[in-house]
């Protein structure tokens, strides 16, 4: 047996996918149009406000009077967040259930507003079989900072030595493993099914 009896996932691209351009390709004609103005308008750098907890009024608005030419369109990130959720990573939710139903204590640690946490727990039931999940919203802090798996681990007890941490961020991997933690950098679901299976955590 591998000695783990605990999973922690992340959420965003491992269990429900998330990318902006699934809004914006809706509202500009061509994908060039959509990746300027995601590299120069609404950035990951500038969302990043939002996983630390500030509101999208607070945070849009800064951005608005840079770009008042975009509003609309900066709105339409608070407003149409869902559309930028394209649904479940094929084929994760399975072996979240696959590994609850085994009896391995689930807990999940995700960057990411606290309303849209909540949002996504109403429309995906999988995400409330987890004991704990962490959220950096309403922590003010993110991954990959250790201060936010040293949360997690405060809240719920865990041993890092006996949990598999799992997320699509090769940084947040590597903040968990020098934490202690046993680490699965997802790519896909296969991927982690093999993996899982490989350390006896399903069948």
């Amino acid at each position: 047996m591998s000695g783990i009896d605990t999973v922690v996932f992340d959420i965003g691209n491992v269990l429900i996918g998330w990318d902006p351009r699934h809004l914006y390709r809706k509202v500009f004609a061509t994908g060039d149009e959509v990746e300027h103005f995601l590299a120069n308008v609404c950035t990951l750098d500038w969302h990043l406000a939002h996983d630390y907890g500030v509101s999208f009024e607070e945070n849009g608005a800064k951005l608005k009077a840079l770009h008042p030419d975009h509003a609309d369109l900066i709105d339409m990130w608070s407003l149409r967040y869902l559309e930028m959720i394209p649904g479940r990573v094929p084929g994760t939710a399975e072996l979240l259930h696959a590994l609850a139903d085994r009896g391995t204590v689930l807990h999940g640690l995700t960057n990411m507003p606290v309303p849209v946490f909540e949002k996504l727990t109403e429309l995906y039931p999988e995400l409330r079989r987890f004991g704990t999940t962490v959220v950096s919203g309403a922590e003010g802090v993110v991954k990959p900072d250790p201060r936010i798996f040293e949360i997690l681990i405060e809240r719920t007890g865990l041993a890092p030595e006996r949990v598999l941490f799992i997320d699509d961020s090769r940084r947040n991997v590597e903040a968990a493993a020098s934490l202690g933690f046993r680490t699965h950098h997802f790519q896909h679901a296969e991927g982690l099914r093999e993996d899982l299976a490989a350390r006896g955590l399903i069948g």
